[in-house]
């Protein structure tokens, strides 16, 4: 791992991004900052984080040869990777939200941003960015779903020691992704995916309440597929449905 440490940057993501324009970087460099300015998660949202009380980092992964139909397991390996390191603390009730938060007690404690530097048909490398609620005591009350792992288990966390456990992990099931070996990581993703087969109520992007069940997501193309009541199966993509 080629560490670098940013006392303050707009975006660790942003910042990897511009590094690989100009220089080739090792596989697996990583880009920590003790300060976001303009943190970013999915979908042009905004990811607020306390200074120095968190993890905010990016890592650059390259690959040989991954194709961009198959770019849905790397999100499988980057989430089941947060998840592993943070099972082994005991939080309770830890599951992975589609696509790919990481949820205690239905709390958001980690969020995940995915970015991919295309040629032709292939994936030639990732930007993997990682933001970790680790030390910080509260959240603004427009982020009441917000929780830290102090919050939820009421200790105080060493942050180097968690991003080497996570950098390992991802490691690990990235080469499980360099194998090919995508049921592996499909079978552990899905086992761990939260509200998988549990009869809930969501809202579509019209208000539309409906009750139905998450029953798996769909490789090809990334979107959740809910089983409605009907038994028939809808597809939706990010931002598409939420729960109710």
């Amino acid at each position: 791992m080629h560490l670098i440490k940013l006392n303050a940057t707009a975006s660790t993501n942003s910042f990897l991004k511009e590094l690989s324009v100009d220089s080739s970087l090792d596989d697996f460099t990583v880009v920590m900052a003790e300060k976001q300015t303009l943190g970013r998660g999915q979908m042009n949202t905004v990811w607020v984080s306390q200074p120095y009380k968190n993890l905010m980092f990016s890592v650059y992964v390259k690959f040989d040869d991954f194709e961009i139909r198959d770019q849905t397991f790397l999100n499988y390996a980057v989430a089941l990777s947060m998840y592993e390191v943070l099972i082994g603390y005991d939080l309770p009730k830890l599951a992975v939200k589609w696509p790919n938060d990481i949820l205690s007690e239905k709390k958001k404690v980690c969020g995940i941003l995915i970015e991919n530097i295309l040629k032709g048909k292939s994936i030639k490398a990732s930007i993997i960015g990682i933001g970790l609620n680790v030390n910080q005591e509260s959240f603004p009350e427009e982020l009441a779903d917000a929780a830290s792992l102090k919050m939820v288990l009421n200790k105080n966390f060493d942050l180097d020691k968690l991003l080497k456990q996570i950098i390992s992990k991802l490691r690990m099931n990235i080469n499980i992704l360099k194998d090919k070996k995508f049921e592996v990581l499909e079978s552990a993703y899905l086992n761990v995916l939260y509200k998988k087969n549990i009869p809930s109520m969501f809202k579509d992007t019209q208000n539309v309440l409906f009750m139905g069940k998450i029953v798996g997501v769909n490789t090809s193309n990334g979107k959740l597929q809910i089983e409605l009541s009907d038994e028939t199966i809808r597809e939706f993509a990010l931002k598409e449905v939420s729960f109710a």
